[in-house]
């Protein structure tokens, strides 16, 4: 008999779908159909963002302690390692945009392995994009504004010192790598590192929970240890990449602001 034709029985593992995890979400409300469990993280993020820098800042002291001195290292950190490298001596300018995008995007992403939680926020991509077409709009702003239109777009495309010829294969290379390509990369990195990493994670808990909980057999409870110690494996490894994607878009996001405000960048 084919093995292809063979129904599976109703009882065997069977991996999480994409479906399963990002969209089967019921409203919370009756009738508000848009108000489901990753909007809800999303609002619980921003308001926690916003309550922590608050509780660090209201009354700061001159020797921070607690709450100010975790983020004051935070700070720290995008405008050393984010801020500085991109936008020199405007930095400072920008810090509160940079900090909050470095602080949401964090905890947006943390919310993945929270338990009960458990969610990206940024593994749904209306999220992203939201928040990529923002920096996307405040780019094109700041470069007209400082460089005036026809003065942007000619240093976009037709960066100084090139043979003139090279310019016809040049000029739409890079009107295409920033006006396109730029910030839908900058969006979907994001949203394709959350997405790949909720995976893995579904995956291997709920194959340590079913062979060790619904089907435990002594060839399953194997099966199910290993589910597990992968797991807690990729959960530590998510929470690296959370992090790095968090750096990621705040730089790209100074990258571009940089780019607008200085045309020799």
């Amino acid at each position: 008999m084919n093995a292809l034709t063979v129904l599976a029985p109703a009882d065997q593992f069977q991996a999480p779908s994409p479906d399963e995890l990002f969209n089967s979400f019921t409203p919370i409300i009756p009738g508000v159909d848009w108000f489901t469990k990753p909007v809800l993280l999303a609002i619980i993020s921003m308001l926690l963002v916003v309550g922590v820098c608050w509780a660090a800042f209201a009354n700061p002291k001159v020797v921070p302690r607690g709450v100010q001195n975790v983020v004051e290292f935070g700070y720290m950190f995008v405008r050393d390692q984010v801020a500085r490298p991109f936008l020199g001596k405007d930095a400072d300018r920008w810090m509160g945009l940079l900090v909050s995008i470095f602080f949401l995007v964090l905890v947006w992403n943390l919310m993945g392995v929270v338990p009960i939680l458990q969610f990206p926020v940024a593994s749904h991509i209306a999220f992203p994009i939201v928040l990529a077409a923002l920096i996307y709009v405040l780019k094109i702003y700041l470069g007209i504004k400082h460089q005036g239109g026809w003065g942007y777009f000619k240093n976009m495309m037709f960066p100084p010192g090139l043979p003139k010829g090279i310019y016809l294969l040049l000029a739409p290379i890079e009107f295409l790598s920033n006006l396109i390509i730029a910030p839908f990369t900058h969006a979907v990195r994001l949203f394709a590192n959350m997405f790949a990493g909720h995976m893995l994670l579904a995956f291997f808990s709920m194959v340590g929970f079913w062979f060790l909980f619904e089907k435990l057999t002594p060839l399953g409870a194997g099966v199910g240890v290993v589910g597990v110690i992968m797991t807690i494996i990729f959960t530590a490894f998510e929470i690296f990449i959370q992090y790095l994607q968090a750096f990621l878009f705040a730089m790209l996001a100074a990258m571009y602001i940089g780019n607008s405000l200085h045309a020799e960048h």
